[in-house]
């Protein structure tokens, strides 16, 4: 791939990732369990430097004590940290998930935000779990940026930073809005499964032709029969 990319060129390759990546993963959602809008807010809070499967086996009992923004407000705080404890950080995540959901009650009547403006406004929450909630809740656009979108994103070459907010910019950029909240869910299961932090499977990679493996230490004499064998498809 050349090094010097038309801004016409970089549109086309994110839309064949994006192709591919709906190919690979149709299911496009968080794994995360909830049937509730506050239910996808407080689990997304509590995903936090933790996986998904964990806060999955602390959430079934959270929600029965705990089910709506009510009865969190007006939580012990020392309870709620017991029930969380194993994913991390608990402290934190119990003063965010009660001043979320004071905010809620007091300022939102008990409903959870359908804007980005006021989601962020939340105690405890971030442009993330916002996304997540446009995405998942309201079914709105929105472009989550977790540490594999990072990564993935960065590696493919469509940001160049490291910051999620301007990668958020990058991406929204180069996809129509329809595709921000299923190609950001589908880039984070790639992140999970192929390019993973430590040993990427570039190999195996079905986006390898699109892919110009920035700041990957290249490439196994596989790996660049894999990126002839899967060009010669393409064509």
């Amino acid at each position: 791939m050349a090094k010097r990319e038309s801004r016409e060129e970089r549109h086309a390759r994110a839309a064949r990732i994006s192709k591919t990546l709906a190919s690979l993963y149709p299911e496009a959602r968080i794994s995360l369990d909830f049937k509730t809008p506050w239910q996808c807010l407080a689990a997304t809070i509590l995903s936090a430097q933790c996986t998904d499967e964990r806060v999955n086996q602390v959430t079934p009992a959270l929600f029965a004590k705990y089910p709506d923004p009510v009865a969190m407000a007006a939580a012990d705080a020392r309870d709620v940290e017991q029930m969380i404890v194993t994913t991390g950080f608990f402290r934190q995540k119990t003063k965010s998930l009660k001043a979320a959901a004071q905010d809620i009650v007091e300022r939102f009547g008990n409903k959870l935000p359908d804007t980005m403006e006021d989601l962020v406004t939340l105690r405890g929450v971030g442009r993330k779990t916002a996304n997540v909630v446009l995405g998942h809740v309201h079914g709105k656009p929105g472009l989550v940026v977790d540490t594999h979108v990072r990564r993935v994103s960065f590696r493919l070459g469509l940001t160049r930073s490291r910051e999620p907010e301007v990668i958020e910019q990058d991406l929204c950029a180069i996809l129509p809005p329809s595709d921000w909240t299923s190609f950001s869910m589908r880039l984070i299961l790639h992140g999970r499964q192929v390019c993973k932090a430590a040993s990427p499977r570039c190999a195996l990679c079905a986006l390898l032709p699109d892919c110009p493996q920035v700041a990957v230490k290249v490439t196994t004499d596989a790996n660049l029969a894999a990126r002839k064998r899967k060009s010669a498809t393409a064509k």
